[in-house]
């Protein structure tokens, strides 16, 4: 007979094997990959097993650290995306045929920077967890997505923190990054934390990932040759199987670059205004690395399409490994898109958005988007599959006033809206070809045929060339209460009357928190509404430098006598505005004191942009 001793001695035995086989198990899954290879470099080219690695594509910046969250009222625009977001950028390369894509750099804390605000690295061997979570994201959803990604360590600029607050840290100047041994043993802590960090999502070593494509030393690095060799070195001796890119910012190649045994894959960046002199370093730099280095075109941009399409076709021709476009924003967890005017572009450009919208009619988006999508599959050797019809998008929320808020799908261009009285149906179109890129950071509809007092429930179908999604989930029932009257201030159809110098605008759209539909004017001008049926609520959305009052709303039974209405404020002053010149975002809201006025004045008192007007009307008796 077996003793109790040695029968519990024989159970926790079996029970610890069992618990290591089952963590064997799940490691094993956990670390299972959808990519077959590392990505190598052969001669001057990059091979993914014996096939040739070739790509046209995008840079996303803010894949892993969004920087753009400029709802209207949040005063910090930095925050780190979700599962929705990754996905939709990621869903949008895999669709693109882009096949790579490069990241910013880890944000670097800075010494102003209020404590909301999130960055990756905080100090010397300091890291936050949940930022590097967000990245785990990233590398888990490109398996997914076929997508593979650059990560650079630390940037340049001070945009996002970078080597200058690295020196900080240790109470040296900017330039002493590239000399200090303490601040340059700080660089490689970095490099061997990100090198060596597991995973949280798929349990894999970020060295042994092969989702990433190459380490980056650094965006646009003023980094001297020794500085370069040293941090090629340390990260080759943590990672042998990934690519190393040297992230020195150059127009055309250094040759200590492709001298360096370490550095596998070399790159320039171009935004030169004339595409003659652009094409010509890429083509001096493609015959400095002929025979010797893989080379690409990492960031490029700020032209008009024929000049990006030329560029493109000098890669294709010259048989370099690719190129990146500088960039593309993809859609927000709270409806529509992330939106970054390019102020180093001219007051021209924006990140691009797929699959290409009336809105970037400016800069030729839809035609440029489907030409970047030909170019990243011929680049392969495939030809272009038709797009596939979009997935069902996802209904966020509807107000007791109709605005619609809905997350959309990778390659949709338009939505139809749908409402229905019974949750089965039967189901009214509201909204035909509605966009979810036409307005920023508001909700995207506003079903204006509806009936105060009845109860609704909504639903999204999303449209492509290619067909129709399944309808959104449904959301209802919603008891509508009222009309609202909204202008974007795209033009003056929603106007009933104006009053002295205004003008619709567009320019600068940075400092006015990505708005680029905008209504100028100052004091003595003044517009009109008509809102028939008893007026209940006024919000006026605007931008001012004043610390004085801006504007004045008034209410009008018959639109000749007004009176004053008195106005709540609300002042967000966003974060970063030294850096970028942000004006004051102002909601005013206002009721009028008698019923049954049926029109509204926003009288201009100082010099002021306004954004958005909303007038509540018509409500349930």
């Amino acid at each position: 007979m077996v003793s109790e001793r040695l029968w519990v001695s024989r159970f926790l035995v079996a029970s610890i094997a069992l618990v290591a086989m089952c963590f064997a198990c799940s490691t094993q899954g956990a670390g299972k990959q959808a990519f077959e290879n590392f990505v190598r470099r052969d001669g001057d080219v990059l091979k993914d097993g014996d096939r040739e690695f070739r790509f046209i594509s995008f840079n996303i910046p803010n894949l892993h650290y969004v920087e753009d969250d400029m709802r209207f009222e949040q005063s910090m625009p930095f925050r780190l995306p979700d599962a929705f977001e990754i996905d939709d950028a990621l869903g949008t390369i895999e669709q693109m045929g882009g096949q790579v894509v490069r990241t910013y750099t880890l944000a670097v804390k800075k010494a102003d920077d209020p404590g909301d605000l999130p960055r990756y690295i905080l100090g010397p061997g300091q890291f936050n967890e949940e930022a590097f979570k967000a990245l785990d994201q990233v590398i888990a959803a490109a398996h997914r997505h076929h997508v593979r990604v650059i990560v650079p360590f630390v940037d340049q600029w001070s945009w996002w923190g970078g080597t200058a607050e690295l020196a900080a840290f240790r109470g040296k100047k900017a330039n002493e990054v590239w000399t200090d041994p303490q601040v340059i043993e700080d660089f490689k802590n970095i490099v061997t934390f990100v090198v060596n960090r597991v995973n949280t999502v798929t349990g894999v070593r970020y060295r042994d990932d092969k989702a990433i494509l190459a380490w980056e030393t650094g965006n646009e690095l003023h980094s001297p040759p020794a500085w370069t060799k040293q941090i090629a070195a340390h990260i080759k001796s943590l990672d042998s199987q990934h690519l190393i890119l040297d992230g020195t910012h150059r127009e055309t190649l250094l040759p200590s670059s492709l001298e360096d045994s370490n550095i596998d894959l070399v790159q320039t960046h171009h935004y030169e205004k004339d595409p003659r002199t652009m094409i010509g370093h890429v083509l001096e730099s493609a015959k400095m690395a002929e025979g010797r280095k893989p080379y690409f075109v990492g960031e490029f941009g700020f032209l008009g399409t024929e000049a990006l399409c030329a560029v493109m076709d000098t890669v294709r021709d010259q048989k370099l490994s690719g190129a990146l476009l500088w960039s593309l924003r993809y859609r927000s967890r709270d409806g529509g898109f992330y939106w970054h005017h390019e102020p180093a572009g001219g007051d021209y450009f924006k990140a691009y958005h797929w699959p290409g919208f009336t809105i970037g009619e400016k800069y030729d988006e839809r035609r440029l988007m489907q030409f970047v999508r030909e170019r990243a599959f011929e680049i392969r050797g495939l030809t272009v599959p038709p797009l596939p019809k979009p997935q069902p998008p996802h209904l966020l929320s509807v107000t007791e006033g109709g605005q619609i808020t809905w997350q959309g799908s990778v390659g949709a261009v338009s939505y139809d809206v749908e409402r229905s009285e019974a949750p089965g149906g039967s189901w009214t179109t509201v909204g035909t070809d509605v966009s979810d890129a036409q307005v920023q950071y508001r909700p995207l509809f506003a079903d204006e045929s509806l009936v105060p007092g009845k109860t609704y429930h909504y639903r999204v179908i999303a449209r492509n060339p290619s067909g129709v999604s399944e309808p959104s989930n449904i959301v209802g029932p919603v008891r509508v209460t009222h009309r609202t009257l909204v202008d974007e201030l795209w033009n003056d159809s929603r106007i009933f009357a104006k009053e002295g110098n205004l003008r619709f605008t567009e320019n600068e759209a940075r400092k006015f928190k990505e708005d680029c539909h905008r209504l100028a004017g100052q004091s003595k001008c003044a517009i009109i509404y008509y809102a028939p049926g008893s007026i209940q609520a006024v919000r006026v959305l605007l931008f001012s430098q004043a610390d004085q009052p801006a504007i004045r709303v008034h209410s009008s039974k018959d639109g000749r006598k007004f009176e004053p209405v008195e106005s709540a404020v609300a002042r967000t002053t966003t974060n970063g505005e030294q850096a970028y010149g942000f004006w004051k975002a102002m909601r005013y809201s206002a009721s009028p004191a008698e019923s049954g006025c049926d029109y509204v004045k926003i009288e201009f008192l100082a010099e002021a942009q306004l954004s958005r007007v909303e007038i509540d009307h018509d409500f349930a008796k």
